[in-house]
C-alpha cells in the first residue's frame, strides 16, 4: 500500500474505498484489505485524509474483474512496484486499443497477461 504521484493518480479515471468495495462484492471490509494483502487488489492512500483507495475499474459485476489478479502476479515477478503496476494498467495501449484495465473489464484478459508477460524479456 503505497501513496501515489499525482501522475498515476491523474491515469486513474475513479477510485473506491474499501468499505464500498466490501458493500459491492458482499463481504467484510477484513476480507478486502486480505485480498490487498495478497496481492489480488492494489491500494493506495489518497486525499487529505489518507484512506486506502482502489482503482473503480478493478471492480465489476459484483467481483473483482477476472484476469486481474494475473495480470498482478505477472507485473510484480517482473519486478513492478504497486505504482508502476497501476501506471501500466491505466496508460492507452494502441496495440489493445484502450488501456490494459480496460481491456481487463471487457474480458480480453489474455492479451493483457501475453503483454505483461513480453515486458519481462
Amino acid at each position: 500500500m503505497t501513496e501515489i504521484d499525482a501522475k498515476i493518480d491523474a491515469l486513474v479515471p475513479a477510485w473506491l474505498n474499501l468499505p464500498d468495495i466490501a458493500e459491492m462484492l458482499g463481504m467484510e471490509v477484513t476480507r478486502v484489505r486480505q485480498l490487498v494483502k495478497e496481492g489480488q487488489l492494489i491500494a493506495v492512500r489518497r486525499g487529505e485524509n489518507r484512506v486506502l483507495m482502489v482503482p473503480a475499474a478493478f471492480i465489476g459485476e459484483g467481483k473483482v474483474v477476472k484476469g486481474l489478479a494475473g495480470t498482478l502476479t505477472l507485473l510484480r515477478d517482473d519486478g513492478f512496484s504497486d505504482e508502476e503496476m497501476l501506471e501500466w494498467l491505466f496508460t492507452a495501449d494502441p496495440t489493445l486499443p484502450g488501456t490494459p484495465a480496460d481491456a481487463l473489464r471487457e474480458n480480453r484478459g489474455t492479451e493483457v497477461k501475453r503483454r505483461a508477460q513480453a515486458l519481462a524479456v
